[in-house]
Protein backbone atom coordinates (compact mmCIF):
# COMPACT_ATOMS: atom_id res chain seq x y z
CA UNK A 1 0.00 0.00 0.00
CA UNK A 2 1.53 3.37 -1.14
CA UNK A 3 1.63 6.64 0.80
CA UNK A 4 -1.81 8.32 -1.04
CA UNK A 5 -4.85 8.11 0.98
CA UNK A 6 -3.53 6.58 4.19
CA UNK A 7 -1.19 9.99 4.32
CA UNK A 8 -4.25 12.15 3.90
CA UNK A 9 -5.16 14.37 6.78
CA UNK A 10 -8.74 14.27 8.70
CA UNK A 11 -10.19 17.15 7.22
CA UNK A 12 -8.30 16.73 3.83
CA UNK A 13 -9.53 13.41 3.41
CA UNK A 14 -13.12 14.60 4.23
CA UNK A 15 -13.40 17.26 1.23
CA UNK A 16 -11.89 14.92 -0.96
CA UNK A 17 -14.96 11.95 0.17
CA UNK A 18 -17.69 15.45 0.02
CA UNK A 19 -16.22 16.14 -3.64
CA UNK A 20 -16.29 12.71 -5.01
CA UNK A 21 -12.70 12.54 -5.29
CA UNK A 22 -11.80 9.47 -2.84
CA UNK A 23 -14.72 7.02 -1.43
CA UNK A 24 -14.92 6.52 1.95
CA UNK A 25 -14.80 2.57 1.25
CA UNK A 26 -10.94 3.19 -0.26
CA UNK A 27 -10.43 4.86 2.50
CA UNK A 28 -11.96 1.98 5.55
CA UNK A 29 -10.03 -0.59 3.20
CA UNK A 30 -6.80 1.32 3.84
CA UNK A 31 -7.08 1.75 7.85
CA UNK A 32 -8.48 -1.50 8.30
CA UNK A 33 -5.87 -3.39 6.03
CA UNK A 34 -3.08 -1.30 8.30
CA UNK A 35 -4.91 -2.02 11.26
CA UNK A 36 -5.01 -6.20 11.20
CA UNK A 37 -1.08 -5.57 10.19
CA UNK A 38 0.49 -3.06 11.69
CA UNK A 39 -2.01 -1.96 14.00
CA UNK A 40 -1.42 -5.09 15.65
CA UNK A 41 2.26 -5.03 15.00
CA UNK A 42 2.35 -2.26 17.42
CA UNK A 43 -0.44 -3.56 19.99
CA UNK A 44 -2.24 -0.60 19.13
CA UNK A 45 -5.55 -2.63 18.60
CA UNK A 46 -7.93 -4.09 20.80
CA UNK A 47 -10.92 -5.09 18.30
CA UNK A 48 -11.84 -4.59 14.57
CA UNK A 49 -15.22 -5.71 13.14
CA UNK A 50 -13.84 -5.41 9.20
CA UNK A 51 -17.28 -6.52 7.99
CA UNK A 52 -18.97 -3.29 9.98
CA UNK A 53 -16.93 -0.81 8.74
CA UNK A 54 -16.70 -1.80 5.13
CA UNK A 55 -20.51 -2.27 5.37
CA UNK A 56 -20.84 1.42 6.92
CA UNK A 57 -18.59 2.81 4.07
CA UNK A 58 -20.57 1.59 1.64
CA UNK A 59 -23.59 3.00 3.29
CA UNK A 60 -22.08 6.68 3.44
CA UNK A 61 -20.82 6.50 -0.30
CA UNK A 62 -24.37 5.33 -0.99
CA UNK A 63 -25.46 8.65 1.12
CA UNK A 64 -22.60 11.01 -0.56
CA UNK A 65 -24.54 10.01 -3.82
CA UNK A 66 -27.70 11.40 -3.17
CA UNK A 67 -28.46 14.59 -2.88
CA UNK A 68 -28.75 16.26 0.75
CA UNK A 69 -26.51 17.73 3.19
CA UNK A 70 -23.84 15.67 4.94
CA UNK A 71 -21.66 16.15 8.06
CA UNK A 72 -18.57 17.34 8.10
CA UNK A 73 -17.25 14.26 8.98
CA UNK A 74 -18.88 12.09 6.40
CA UNK A 75 -17.54 9.03 5.37
CA UNK A 76 -14.09 10.09 7.62
CA UNK A 77 -12.70 6.65 9.10
CA UNK A 78 -11.89 6.70 12.93
CA UNK A 79 -11.19 4.58 15.90
CA UNK A 80 -11.27 5.24 19.40
CA UNK A 81 -10.16 4.44 22.78
CA UNK A 82 -11.70 1.33 24.19
CA UNK A 83 -13.58 3.09 27.32
CA UNK A 84 -16.04 5.11 24.96
CA UNK A 85 -19.11 2.41 25.32
CA UNK A 86 -21.27 1.63 21.69
CA UNK A 87 -24.45 -0.54 22.59
CA UNK A 88 -24.32 -3.80 21.76
CA UNK A 89 -20.63 -3.69 20.93
CA UNK A 90 -17.35 -5.03 23.02
CA UNK A 91 -15.55 -2.69 25.55
CA UNK A 92 -13.15 -3.97 27.34
CA UNK A 93 -10.99 -0.64 28.47
CA UNK A 94 -7.79 -2.51 28.60
CA UNK A 95 -8.99 -4.48 31.80
CA UNK A 96 -9.45 -8.23 32.34
CA UNK A 97 -12.26 -7.28 35.04
CA UNK A 98 -13.72 -5.85 31.92
CA UNK A 99 -13.42 -8.60 29.46
CA UNK A 100 -16.67 -9.43 27.62
CA UNK A 101 -18.11 -6.24 28.89
CA UNK A 102 -21.23 -5.32 26.36
CA UNK A 103 -23.13 -2.04 27.25
CA UNK A 104 -26.47 -1.10 26.76
CA UNK A 105 -25.55 2.79 25.93
CA UNK A 106 -24.01 4.92 23.58
CA UNK A 107 -21.02 7.23 24.41
CA UNK A 108 -22.85 11.19 23.68
CA UNK A 109 -19.75 12.13 22.20
CA UNK A 110 -19.55 8.44 19.72
CA UNK A 111 -23.71 9.36 18.67
CA UNK A 112 -22.02 13.22 17.78
CA UNK A 113 -19.21 11.84 15.67
CA UNK A 114 -21.79 9.09 13.88
CA UNK A 115 -24.20 12.74 13.74
CA UNK A 116 -21.10 14.35 11.59
CA UNK A 117 -20.92 11.15 9.21
CA UNK A 118 -17.68 9.44 10.79
CA UNK A 119 -16.75 6.00 10.86
CA UNK A 120 -15.97 4.31 13.89
CA UNK A 121 -13.89 1.41 12.59
CA UNK A 122 -11.78 0.01 15.61
CA UNK A 123 -11.20 -0.20 19.46
CA UNK A 124 -7.79 0.94 20.64
CA UNK A 125 -5.71 -0.46 23.65
CA UNK A 126 -5.72 1.73 26.47
CA UNK A 127 -3.75 1.51 29.81
CA UNK A 128 -6.07 -0.62 32.18
CA UNK A 129 -8.75 1.31 33.49
CA UNK A 130 -6.65 4.57 32.22
CA UNK A 131 -4.45 4.18 35.27
CA UNK A 132 -0.74 5.11 33.32
CA UNK A 133 1.02 7.83 31.89
CA UNK A 134 3.56 5.71 29.65
CA UNK A 135 1.56 2.34 27.75
CA UNK A 136 2.17 -0.44 30.10
CA UNK A 137 -0.85 -2.75 30.39
CA UNK A 138 -0.55 -6.29 32.50
CA UNK A 139 -3.37 -7.88 30.67
CA UNK A 140 -2.72 -6.65 26.98
CA UNK A 141 0.90 -6.35 26.45
CA UNK A 142 2.51 -2.57 26.17
CA UNK A 143 2.22 -1.09 22.48
CA UNK A 144 5.22 0.42 21.15
CA UNK A 145 5.89 4.13 19.87
CA UNK A 146 5.60 4.08 15.94
CA UNK A 147 8.66 6.49 15.90
CA UNK A 148 11.18 3.81 17.69
CA UNK A 149 9.22 0.44 18.97
CA UNK A 150 11.96 0.17 22.16
CA UNK A 151 9.85 3.51 23.42
CA UNK A 152 6.59 3.87 24.80
CA UNK A 153 3.75 5.55 23.18
CA UNK A 154 2.31 7.45 26.23
CA UNK A 155 -1.03 6.56 27.63
CA UNK A 156 -3.05 6.50 29.14
CA UNK A 157 -4.49 6.98 25.34
CA UNK A 158 -2.30 4.52 23.93
CA UNK A 159 -3.61 2.95 21.00
CA UNK A 160 -5.35 6.09 19.58
CA UNK A 161 -1.35 8.02 19.43
CA UNK A 162 0.43 4.97 17.96
CA UNK A 163 -3.03 4.69 15.68
CA UNK A 164 -3.52 8.01 13.94
CA UNK A 165 0.59 8.82 14.40
CA UNK A 166 0.93 5.66 12.22
CA UNK A 167 -1.43 6.61 9.81
CA UNK A 168 -3.61 3.61 11.10
CA UNK A 169 -6.59 6.08 11.52
CA UNK A 170 -7.72 9.90 10.69
CA UNK A 171 -8.17 10.83 14.17
CA UNK A 172 -8.95 9.46 17.75
CA UNK A 173 -10.81 9.78 21.12
CA UNK A 174 -8.30 9.73 23.47
CA UNK A 175 -9.07 10.96 27.61
CA UNK A 176 -7.27 13.38 29.82
CA UNK A 177 -7.28 12.67 33.64
CA UNK A 178 -3.80 13.99 34.30
CA UNK A 179 -2.30 14.12 30.68
CA UNK A 180 -3.23 10.70 28.55
CA UNK A 181 -4.43 12.79 25.34
CA UNK A 182 -1.65 15.22 25.48
CA UNK A 183 1.50 12.71 26.94
CA UNK A 184 0.30 10.10 23.86
CA UNK A 185 -0.16 13.31 21.73
CA UNK A 186 3.81 14.42 22.59
CA UNK A 187 5.02 11.26 22.58
CA UNK A 188 4.13 10.02 18.73
CA UNK A 189 4.29 13.69 17.25
CA UNK A 190 0.51 14.56 17.15
CA UNK A 191 -2.04 17.27 17.90
CA UNK A 192 -4.34 16.59 21.28
CA UNK A 193 -6.70 18.41 22.88
CA UNK A 194 -7.66 18.51 26.02
CA UNK A 195 -10.75 20.68 26.64
CA UNK A 196 -12.06 22.86 29.49
CA UNK A 197 -14.13 21.04 32.04
CA UNK A 198 -17.61 20.64 30.86
CA UNK A 199 -17.09 21.08 27.14
CA UNK A 200 -17.29 18.04 25.92
CA UNK A 201 -19.85 15.13 27.66
CA UNK A 202 -18.12 12.31 28.97
CA UNK A 203 -21.33 10.69 29.21
CA UNK A 204 -21.13 6.72 28.01
CA UNK A 205 -17.47 7.02 28.83
CA UNK A 206 -15.39 4.76 31.19
CA UNK A 207 -14.86 7.33 33.80
CA UNK A 208 -11.70 7.26 36.36
CA UNK A 209 -12.11 10.33 37.90
CA UNK A 210 -15.36 11.57 37.55
CA UNK A 211 -14.39 16.01 38.76
CA UNK A 212 -11.36 15.68 36.38
CA UNK A 213 -11.79 13.60 33.43
CA UNK A 214 -11.81 14.93 29.95
CA UNK A 215 -12.53 13.79 26.82
CA UNK A 216 -10.98 14.90 23.77
CA UNK A 217 -9.19 14.36 20.22
CA UNK A 218 -6.06 12.91 18.82
CA UNK A 219 -5.07 14.12 15.10
CA UNK A 220 -2.47 14.66 12.93
CA UNK A 221 -3.12 18.30 12.58
CA UNK A 222 -4.41 21.47 14.08
CA UNK A 223 -7.38 21.58 11.74
CA UNK A 224 -8.40 18.14 12.33
CA UNK A 225 -8.31 18.44 15.86
CA UNK A 226 -10.85 21.43 15.41
CA UNK A 227 -13.32 19.83 13.67
CA UNK A 228 -13.41 16.81 15.87
CA UNK A 229 -13.89 19.18 18.74
CA UNK A 230 -16.51 20.91 17.16
CA UNK A 231 -18.28 17.79 16.27
CA UNK A 232 -18.38 16.58 20.14
CA UNK A 233 -18.64 19.92 22.00
CA UNK A 234 -21.60 21.02 23.50
CA UNK A 235 -24.11 20.58 26.75
CA UNK A 236 -25.67 17.15 26.78
CA UNK A 237 -28.99 16.84 29.41
CA UNK A 238 -27.18 13.26 30.38
CA UNK A 239 -23.96 14.75 31.73
CA UNK A 240 -24.68 17.61 34.09
CA UNK A 241 -21.31 18.70 34.03
CA UNK A 242 -21.10 20.03 30.87
CA UNK A 243 -21.39 23.37 29.96
CA UNK A 244 -24.74 25.06 28.60
CA UNK A 245 -22.90 27.86 26.64
CA UNK A 246 -22.91 27.88 23.09
CA UNK A 247 -20.15 26.12 21.37
CA UNK A 248 -17.78 28.70 18.83
CA UNK A 249 -16.66 27.94 15.66
CA UNK A 250 -13.59 26.75 16.61
CA UNK A 251 -11.91 27.22 12.89
CA UNK A 252 -13.29 30.86 12.33
CA UNK A 253 -10.07 31.77 13.36
CA UNK A 254 -7.87 29.50 12.72
CA UNK A 255 -5.71 31.29 10.20
CA UNK A 256 -5.53 34.71 11.38
CA UNK A 257 -1.59 33.94 13.00
CA UNK A 258 -0.53 35.08 16.22
CA UNK A 259 0.53 38.52 15.57
CA UNK A 260 -0.78 40.74 18.55
CA UNK A 261 -1.67 37.54 20.88
CA UNK A 262 0.57 37.09 23.97
CA UNK A 263 2.42 33.73 24.79
CA UNK A 264 3.86 33.36 28.37
CA UNK A 265 6.60 31.19 28.39
CA UNK A 266 6.74 29.05 31.65
CA UNK A 267 10.01 29.52 33.61
CA UNK A 268 10.26 28.15 37.27
CA UNK A 269 8.40 25.05 38.35
CA UNK A 270 7.84 23.69 34.93
CA UNK A 271 11.69 24.10 34.43
CA UNK A 272 12.80 22.37 37.15
CA UNK A 273 14.84 18.86 36.60
CA UNK A 274 14.23 19.75 32.86
CA UNK A 275 16.18 18.17 30.21
CA UNK A 276 18.44 20.70 28.22
CA UNK A 277 17.14 19.56 24.70
CA UNK A 278 13.85 19.92 25.91
CA UNK A 279 14.10 23.42 27.89
CA UNK A 280 16.36 24.25 24.21
CA UNK A 281 13.16 22.88 22.27
CA UNK A 282 10.93 25.42 24.28
CA UNK A 283 13.04 28.09 23.80
CA UNK A 284 13.03 27.62 19.91
CA UNK A 285 9.20 27.64 19.66
CA UNK A 286 9.04 30.69 21.81
CA UNK A 287 11.10 32.66 19.37
CA UNK A 288 8.62 30.89 16.37
CA UNK A 289 6.08 32.93 18.28
CA UNK A 290 8.41 36.06 18.73
CA UNK A 291 9.00 35.65 14.70
CA UNK A 292 5.51 35.52 14.03
CA UNK A 293 4.51 38.94 15.70
CA UNK A 294 2.94 37.52 19.34
CA UNK A 295 4.17 39.27 22.53
CA UNK A 296 6.05 36.70 24.48
CA UNK A 297 7.26 37.27 28.19
CA UNK A 298 8.84 34.74 30.61
CA UNK A 299 7.17 34.08 33.91
CA UNK A 300 8.55 32.37 36.74
CA UNK A 301 5.56 29.79 37.88
CA UNK A 302 5.67 29.57 41.61
CA UNK A 303 5.11 26.07 42.45
CA UNK A 304 2.63 23.72 41.70
CA UNK A 305 3.38 21.10 43.74
CA UNK A 306 0.30 21.23 45.94
CA UNK A 307 -1.92 21.33 42.96
CA UNK A 308 -0.35 18.07 41.49
CA UNK A 309 -0.85 16.82 45.30
CA UNK A 310 -4.32 17.60 45.28
CA UNK A 311 -4.85 16.36 41.85
CA UNK A 312 -3.87 12.98 42.89
CA UNK A 313 -5.48 12.58 45.81
CA UNK A 314 -8.39 13.51 44.11
CA UNK A 315 -8.26 10.89 41.51
CA UNK A 316 -7.28 8.22 44.17
CA UNK A 317 -10.10 8.51 46.07
CA UNK A 318 -12.67 9.00 42.96
CA UNK A 319 -11.17 6.12 41.15
CA UNK A 320 -11.41 4.23 44.62
CA UNK A 321 -14.96 4.67 44.90
CA UNK A 322 -15.72 3.75 41.38
CA UNK A 323 -14.08 0.48 41.66
CA UNK A 324 -15.08 -0.92 45.28
CA UNK A 325 -17.18 -3.51 44.87
CA UNK A 326 -14.75 -4.85 42.04
CA UNK A 327 -11.81 -4.32 44.34
CA UNK A 328 -13.30 -6.45 47.21
CA UNK A 329 -14.63 -9.10 44.98
CA UNK A 330 -12.35 -9.12 42.26
CA UNK A 331 -8.53 -7.54 43.90
CA UNK A 332 -6.85 -10.60 41.54
CA UNK A 333 -8.02 -9.70 38.42
CA UNK A 334 -6.12 -6.28 38.68
CA UNK A 335 -2.61 -5.69 37.85
CA UNK A 336 -0.43 -5.21 40.13
CA UNK A 337 0.24 -1.38 39.83
CA UNK A 338 -2.77 -0.55 39.40
CA UNK A 339 -4.69 -2.48 42.07
CA UNK A 340 -2.18 -0.66 44.51
CA UNK A 341 -3.09 2.94 42.82
CA UNK A 342 -7.05 2.41 43.55
CA UNK A 343 -5.79 0.68 47.36
CA UNK A 344 -3.61 3.79 48.43
CA UNK A 345 -7.09 6.09 47.06
CA UNK A 346 -9.21 3.91 49.64
CA UNK A 347 -7.12 5.23 52.54
CA UNK A 348 -7.35 8.75 51.35
CA UNK A 349 -9.54 10.35 54.51
CA UNK A 350 -12.94 12.30 53.40
CA UNK A 351 -11.92 15.40 54.58
CA UNK A 352 -8.94 15.74 52.38
CA UNK A 353 -10.74 14.75 49.10
CA UNK A 354 -13.00 17.44 50.27
CA UNK A 355 -10.91 20.02 50.83
CA UNK A 356 -8.95 19.18 47.79
CA UNK A 357 -12.44 19.68 46.36
CA UNK A 358 -12.63 22.99 47.95
CA UNK A 359 -9.60 24.39 47.18
CA UNK A 360 -10.01 24.36 43.29
CA UNK A 361 -11.79 27.36 42.65
CA UNK A 362 -9.14 29.21 44.97
CA UNK A 363 -6.17 27.01 43.03
CA UNK A 364 -7.66 28.29 39.44
CA UNK A 365 -8.44 32.20 40.13
CA UNK A 366 -4.57 32.42 41.75
CA UNK A 367 -3.44 30.52 38.61
CA UNK A 368 -5.22 32.62 36.02
CA UNK A 369 -3.86 35.64 38.08
CA UNK A 370 -0.19 34.68 38.64
CA UNK A 371 0.40 32.39 35.81
CA UNK A 372 -1.56 33.35 32.90
CA UNK A 373 -2.15 36.69 34.08
CA UNK A 374 -3.01 39.02 30.88
CA UNK A 375 -1.39 36.33 28.61
CA UNK A 376 -3.39 34.09 26.00
CA UNK A 377 -1.52 30.76 26.27
CA UNK A 378 1.43 29.55 28.41
CA UNK A 379 3.74 27.69 26.68
CA UNK A 380 5.61 24.48 28.69
CA UNK A 381 6.47 21.40 27.85
CA UNK A 382 4.37 18.64 28.00
CA UNK A 383 7.50 16.34 29.33
CA UNK A 384 10.21 17.83 31.01
CA UNK A 385 13.21 14.84 29.41
CA UNK A 386 12.99 12.89 26.44
CA UNK A 387 10.32 10.16 26.03
CA UNK A 388 11.86 7.17 27.46
CA UNK A 389 11.83 4.05 26.56
CA UNK A 390 9.62 0.64 27.33
CA UNK A 391 12.59 -0.56 29.68
CA UNK A 392 13.26 2.59 31.56
CA UNK A 393 9.41 2.49 32.47
CA UNK A 394 8.77 -1.00 33.26
CA UNK A 395 7.68 -1.07 37.22
CA UNK A 396 7.64 -4.56 37.41
CA UNK A 397 11.54 -5.20 35.88
CA UNK A 398 13.06 -2.02 37.16
CA UNK A 399 12.77 -0.55 40.95
CA UNK A 400 14.15 2.58 39.22
CA UNK A 401 11.27 2.83 36.71
CA UNK A 402 8.78 4.18 39.70
CA UNK A 403 10.65 7.38 39.59
CA UNK A 404 10.73 8.12 35.88
CA UNK A 405 7.17 7.04 35.99
CA UNK A 406 6.21 9.26 38.77
CA UNK A 407 7.76 12.61 36.64
CA UNK A 408 5.98 11.44 33.17
CA UNK A 409 2.65 13.42 34.04
CA UNK A 410 4.31 16.39 36.39
CA UNK A 411 3.56 18.87 34.19
CA UNK A 412 0.13 17.73 32.41
CA UNK A 413 -1.40 17.01 35.88
CA UNK A 414 -2.23 20.84 37.22
CA UNK A 415 -4.43 21.43 34.00
CA UNK A 416 -6.69 18.62 34.67
CA UNK A 417 -6.78 19.66 38.69
CA UNK A 418 -7.56 23.30 37.42
CA UNK A 419 -10.34 22.77 34.52
CA UNK A 420 -8.52 24.36 31.74
CA UNK A 421 -8.07 23.51 28.33
CA UNK A 422 -4.67 22.57 26.88
CA UNK A 423 -3.56 21.77 23.65
CA UNK A 424 -0.04 19.50 23.03
CA UNK A 425 1.50 20.25 19.63
CA UNK A 426 4.67 18.79 18.71
CA UNK A 427 7.96 20.96 18.00
CA UNK A 428 10.86 19.13 17.15
CA UNK A 429 12.76 15.86 18.61
CA UNK A 430 15.60 15.12 20.52
CA UNK A 431 18.62 13.21 19.85
CA UNK A 432 16.86 9.72 20.72
CA UNK A 433 14.69 10.45 17.59
CA UNK A 434 11.55 10.52 18.96
CA UNK A 435 9.40 14.00 19.15
CA UNK A 436 9.05 16.29 21.58
CA UNK A 437 5.83 18.47 22.72
CA UNK A 438 4.84 21.19 23.69
CA UNK A 439 1.41 22.58 25.62
CA UNK A 440 -0.52 25.88 24.87
CA UNK A 441 -2.46 26.19 28.19
CA UNK A 442 -5.49 28.93 28.04
CA UNK A 443 -7.98 29.99 30.14
CA UNK A 444 -11.42 28.59 30.44
CA UNK A 445 -13.33 27.71 27.09
CA UNK A 446 -10.44 29.37 25.06
CA UNK A 447 -10.00 26.33 22.88
CA UNK A 448 -10.26 28.53 19.78
CA UNK A 449 -7.62 31.14 20.57
CA UNK A 450 -5.43 28.00 21.39
CA UNK A 451 -5.90 26.15 17.74
CA UNK A 452 -5.32 29.82 16.46
CA UNK A 453 -2.07 29.91 17.98
CA UNK A 454 -0.75 26.46 17.49
CA UNK A 455 -2.01 26.23 13.64
CA UNK A 456 0.19 29.88 13.42
CA UNK A 457 3.18 27.29 15.02
CA UNK A 458 2.49 24.69 12.74
CA UNK A 459 1.89 27.01 9.79
CA UNK A 460 5.23 28.37 10.04
CA UNK A 461 7.41 25.20 11.28
CA UNK A 462 5.57 22.42 9.12
CA UNK A 463 5.94 20.39 12.59
CA UNK A 464 2.92 17.99 11.64
CA UNK A 465 4.67 16.84 8.58
CA UNK A 466 6.39 14.34 9.91
CA UNK A 467 5.61 10.27 9.25
CA UNK A 468 7.56 7.61 11.79
CA UNK A 469 9.27 4.79 10.65
CA UNK A 470 6.72 2.37 11.57
CA UNK A 471 4.04 3.83 9.56
CA UNK A 472 1.14 2.19 7.20
CA UNK A 473 1.42 3.25 3.48
CA UNK A 474 5.19 3.03 3.21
Amino acid sequence: MSGGIADMGLAALARAIARGKVSSLEAATSCLKGLETLGKELNAVAGIDPEAALKAARRADAQRRKSGKRGRLHGVPLAHKDMYYRAGRLSECGAKIRRGYVPDVTATVLKRLDAAGALDVARLNMVEFAMGPTGHNEHTGTPMNPWNKAHVPGGSSSGPGISVAARLAYGSLGSDTGGSIRLPAAFCGLVGIKPTYGLVSRYGAMPLSFSQDHVGPLTRTVEDAGLMLQAIAGHDPDDPTTSAREVPNFLAELEKGAKGRTVAVAEGWFRQGIDAEVAAGMDAAAEVYRRLGAKVARIDVPSLDHVNDMAMLITGAESASYHATWLRERPQDYGAQIRQRIQAGVMYPAARYLEALRLRRHALAWFLDKVLGKADALLAPVLAFPVPTIAETDVGGDHRAFEVVARVARNTRPVNYLGLPAVSVPCGFTRNGLPLGMQLVGRPFAEARLLRLARAYERETGCTSHRPPHCWGG
